[in-house]
């Protein structure tokens, strides 16, 4: 009899080993999920791009850092404070610097004019 074999794309295999390193899915699980066959299909994967078997403690630790990822709302309105805050300081620099150039331009216009004398008149 004749075993069936399974060709997998190294996309999927990589999906697999992704999913199986950022998420507490078992080997097993994910084997069942996809209908993987071999015991060692997954690990054969692991092996060929470059990544070695994790203990549990990788695991809780990428899985750690995937929910640090994901942003709460204060930290989301935080966020959008910021970049209005950013916008809005962008268009003061802006301002400034156009009031800034009118001034320069008064000034060589009114080249003769004294500020002195203007100053001691009133």
């Amino acid at each position: 009899m004749k075993r069936k074999v399974n060709h997998f794309t190294d996309e999927f295999r990589f999906q697999v080993v992704h999913e199986y390193l950022n998420t507490g899915i078992s080997q097993k699980q994910l084997q069942e999920k996809y209908s993987i066959g071999g015991n060692n299909c997954i690990n054969d994967w692991m092996r060929k791009f470059g990544t070695n078997e994790v203990t549990v403690e990788q695991i809780n630790l990428q899985q750690a850092m995937s929910k640090e990822e994901e942003k709460t709302p204060r930290e989301r309105k935080l966020e959008a404070k910021v970049k209005e805050l950013e916008k809005a300081l962008e268009h003061e620099r802006l301002r400034t610097l156009a009031l800034d150039t009118m001034i320069n331009i008064a000034e060589k216009r009114l080249k003769n004019f004294d500020k002195k004398k203007v100053w001691n008149q009133q």
